[in-house]
């Protein structure tokens, strides 16, 4: 029998301490060529920067929206491990009336009254994850790679699924092969985020640029068509 969301999550605050100080996997050479990671980052950059100067006012004005439709910020910052399992602080929008970043953080469901007028409609279009293109030129995270999760369910998934952490030997991107392959958003059961991680676990073996490129196209697609993204 499949374990529910609200099981996982109430088991959060007894396992957290203890899964936090569980090690890291093994990390094992990368399959990468030097000259694939080469190109990887030149296009984050690259990228990145002709993003931002091509939609800055385009943020601005969602930045005040959000200001306007909820009390609090405009940026939401929350602790996640990136490579090696170094801790960063991603930036988002703010899509909610919470602010989590704590020893349990639970996670987005479908029609969640946590979320605000504005949110929903940033979350279906993935627009909250735009200021993450800081987190990229700042080489905390990348375009692509496994999509980093609150530290809290590293902590408790990190302790349940073989492999897992495994994830964190390729920088956590903003995109990734699982999100492309349908993996987005909520994972109510264990089967659902072992599936997810399956994924990422691909694509952290099978790494290479002309991947990068593929699941870069893809995106646009999936962005299109808001599946699982509430």
């Amino acid at each position: 029998m499949r374990t529910t969301a609200v099981g996982i999550e109430q088991r959060f605050a007894e396992t957290y301490a203890d899964a936090l100080r569980l090690p890291l996997a093994p990390l094992r050479a990368r399959p990468a060529a030097a000259i694939d990671l080469a190109l990887k980052r030149i296009l984050d950059i690259g990228l990145s920067l002709a993003l931002i100067a091509f939609i800055a006012p385009f943020l601005l004005l969602v930045a005040l929206l959000i200001r306007i439709d909820s009390a609090g910020p405009a940026l939401f910052r929350q602790t996640r491990l990136g490579l090696g399992g170094r801790p960063f602080d991603i930036l988002k929008f703010r899509t909610m009336n919470v602010l989590e970043n704590g020893n349990r953080v639970v996670q987005a469901t479908r029609n969640d009254p946590r979320v605000t007028r504005l949110g929903r409609f940033l979350r279906q279009t993935s627009i909250d994850e735009l200021p993450q293109l800081l987190n990229v030129l700042r080489g905390e995270m990348s375009l692509i790679g496994p999509r980093p999760h609150a530290r809290a369910h590293d902590a408790y998934y990190g302790a349940v699924i073989d492999g897992y952490n495994e994830r964190q030997q390729m920088k956590p991107g903003i995109t990734g092969w699982a999100q492309v392959n349908g993996f987005r958003g909520e994972t109510p059961t264990i089967d659902c985020m072992r599936d997810r991680v399956a994924h990422d676990l691909w694509y952290v073996r099978h790494f290479d640029f002309a991947l990068d490129l593929k699941i870069l196209a893809l995106t646009l697609f999936e962005v299109a068509r808001p599946r699982n993204a509430h």
